[in-house]
């Protein structure tokens, strides 16, 4: 039996973790009990900026769900390009499932900041469905709001120019801020189809519009309304 410091630290870890699995949108809604069982099935972990949760390849069969930070998910062409597929929020669930048609075996998933995340087996979600139909449909909602988005991204790029695209996925990564923090321009390229070079000449030509300014690892919005006309100007010809 452990110290009562030990047994204190234990119920600290725990209950800071049902905290955390509470806030997640797959377990919306969900009794007290219920989510007593879920922290018991499930893994906490935290990686460093940069760290690769999986890779193309990998056969894991586990459901990620992103507690704190954010991941990128993407692809990479045999001509060595790299596409964005998702920059995924907090709340967003990942991996390969293949019962949720998601699959890491094509993909990479990389930390773009410091992340909390949740791991739950193949066999404990499978479960946890059969005996909690809530949970499957909180899923469902979820994964709808990821084809969305993929949805509203390919459009972007097929309609729209690199400016418009590039304002377009500053004022989403900026949110309600007016700061974007961690975000290279050779990851903003991957997120738009374009070229770090053209990234780069781009945002050199909104700081001379008075649009944003640049710092050494931010980009601080300083013209959100006209960033904004700009993301609808293909809408208005």
């Amino acid at each position: 039996m452990g110290s009562p410091r030990a047994v204190e630290l234990d119920e600290r870890t725990r209950q800071w973790k049902l905290t955390l699995l509470s806030k997640a949108d797959v377990f919306h809604d969900l009794s007290h009990a219920d989510m007593e069982e879920i922290e018991r099935v499930t893994t906490m972990t935290t990686c460093r900026k940069g760290r690769q949760l999986y890779s193309a390849g990998d056969r894991s069969e586990v459901l990620f769900i992103l507690k704190q930070g954010r991941v990128q998910i993407s692809r990479m062409a045999e001509d060595g390009r790299k596409l964005t597929i998702a920059i995924l929020e907090p709340g967003a669930i990942f991996g390969e499932m293949p019962m949720l048609s998601q699959s890491m075996q094509d993909s990479t998933a990389e930390a773009l900041d410091d992340c909390t995340i949740c791991i739950m087996s193949r066999h404990d979600l499978e479960g946890m469905i059969t005996s909690n139909p809530q949970v499957a449909l909180n899923i469902i909602h979820n994964l709808a709001a990821r084809v969305r988005e993929l949805e509203a991204r390919l459009e972007m790029q097929a309609f729209q120019s690199v400016p418009e695209r590039l304002a377009s996925t500053l004022l989403r990564l900026a949110g309600d801020r007016a700061e974007i923090s961690g975000a290279s321009h050779q990851q903003i390229g991957e997120a738009i189809g374009a070229s770090r070079e053209t990234v780069t000449r781009t945002l050199g030509d909104f700081r001379s519009q008075g649009l944003i300014d640049l710092g050494r690892a931010h980009i601080v919005i300083k013209n959100r309304p006209r960033l904004e006309e700009l993301c609808h100007q293909e809408e208005d010809l």
